[in-house]
C-alpha cells in the first residue's frame, strides 16, 4: 500500500503541483496529514500565529487516479482515520460575529488533549467520543487556485462531520487524474465548529479511490451505509440549505426512481442538514437510505 507524506505542507487545491502519488482505480492508500495548525500547537503554551506562515489547513497531495477524466467523479471511500501522534488540540480563535455578543476580549484558551481508548480527554473532568473526521478534501479546477480556506464545487474546506470512516465522498473531476488532496484531520467535532477550530489532530487516513463515470449529477456528495448526503456551499446557510436539498432530490430522482416532488415532499418530514463552519456557508442535506427503496 502506497503511503503519501505529509510534507512539504500545501495549503491549495492546486493543478501546478507534482503528484505525490498516483494509483490505480480501486487502489487502496494511506495518507498522512499534519493538523490544520500546522503543527504549532504541541503543548498548551505554545500559541498559534496566523499572521504568517504556515497558514492554516494543510493538505496532503496532489494524488492522481489512472484513467480519471474531466465529467468523471472520484469516489472516495474512508476507511480508518487514526491519530498519528495520540492527542489533538485546540484554541479559542477569534469569535468573529460571536462577538457582538460575547465581546473580543477571548483568551488563547490553547489546549492539548489526549486521545486513548476512544474517548479525548477536554479536562480532568470532561470526556468527548472518539469521532474522527476530515475538514479538508477536494479535487483541484481547471482553472483558478482555490487555497484550503474556503469550500466550493471542488470540495475544499468542508467541514462536514460526515466526512468519516464509512463514508465515500464524491468529488468532481476537472483534470486529468483528478488531483485529490486532502487532511484536516478532526478527533471530533461540533456542527458549526463555532470558533473555526476543531479538536485538530496530524493523523493517518486509510482510503480507497474509485471513478464513477456518467453520472449527470453536480457537486459534493457523501454517502454511507445508512445515507446519502448531497453538499453545497453559498455565501448564505439559507440559500446553501435550498441547493443542497434541491441536489438530494435529484439525485434521489436519478439513482433511486423517486419523483422529485414526492421526493421534496418526504424531505420535508424526515431530511436532516449537516452545517460545516457556520462562517463559510457549508451545508449538508440528507437522508436514511431505508426511506429510499421503496419511491413514493
Amino acid at each position: 500500500m502506497q503511503q503519501v507524506p505529509a510534507l512539504p505542507l500545501v495549503y491549495e487545491f492546486s493543478r501546478h503541483l507534482a503528484p505525490r502519488a498516483t494509483v490505480k482505480a480501486g487502489e487502496k492508500l494511506r495518507v498522512e496529514s499534519e493538523d490544520a495548525l500546522s503543527g504549532q500547537i504541541r503543548t498548551a503554551q505554545d500559541r498559534r500565529d496566523k499572521t504568517k506562515m504556515p497558514f492554516s489547513n494543510p493538505v496532503a497531495g496532489p494524488i492522481l487516479v489512472e484513467g480519471a477524466e474531466p465529467g468523471d467523479f472520484l469516489a472516495v471511500t474512508i476507511h480508518e482515520i487514526v491519530s498519528r501522534d495520540g492527542q489533538c488540540a485546540t484554541y479559542t480563535g477569534a469569535p468573529k460575529q460571536l462577538s457582538e455578543w460575547l465581546g473580543s476580549d477571548v483568551p488563547h484558551g490553547a489546549h492539548v488533549c489526549p486521545i486513548r481508548d476512544g474517548q479525548i480527554f477536554f479536562s480532568d473532568r470532561i470526556t468527548i467520543p472518539w469521532a474522527p473526521m476530515l475538514g479538508c478534501i477536494g479535487t483541484a479546477p481547471s482553472w483558478g487556485v482555490p487555497t484550503t480556506g474556503p469550500a466550493g464545487p471542488h470540495g475544499g474546506n468542508l467541514d462536514i462531520v460526515e466526512v468519516c470512516p464509512g463514508s465515500t465522498v464524491y468529488l468532481p473531476v476537472s483534470l486529468p487524474g483528478g488531483y485529490l488532496y486532502l487532511g484536516d484531520a478532526h478527533a471530533a467535532m461540533g456542527h458549526g465548529e463555532l470558533s473555526a477550530t476543531g479538536l485538530e489532530m496530524a493523523a493517518q487516513t486509510t482510503i480507497t479511490v474509485n471513478i464513477l463515470r456518467g453520472s449527470p449529477l453536480s457537486g459534493v456528495r457523501i454517502e454511507s451505509a445508512d445515507f446519502i448526503m448531497a453538499v453545497s456551499t453559498q455565501g448564505t446557510l439559507e440559500r446553501a440549505i435550498a441547493e443542497a436539498y434541491a441536489r438530494l432530490i435529484l439525485w434521489m430522482e436519478f439513482s433511486y426512481g423517486w419523483n422529485r416532488w414526492k421526493a421534496y415532499d418526504l424531505l420535508t418530514h424526515v431530511g436532516l442538514i449537516s452545517v460545516g463552519y457556520y462562517g463559510s456557508g457549508t451545508v449538508g442535506a440528507r437522508v436514511d437510505k431505508r426511506y429510499l427503496s421503496h419511491p413514493a
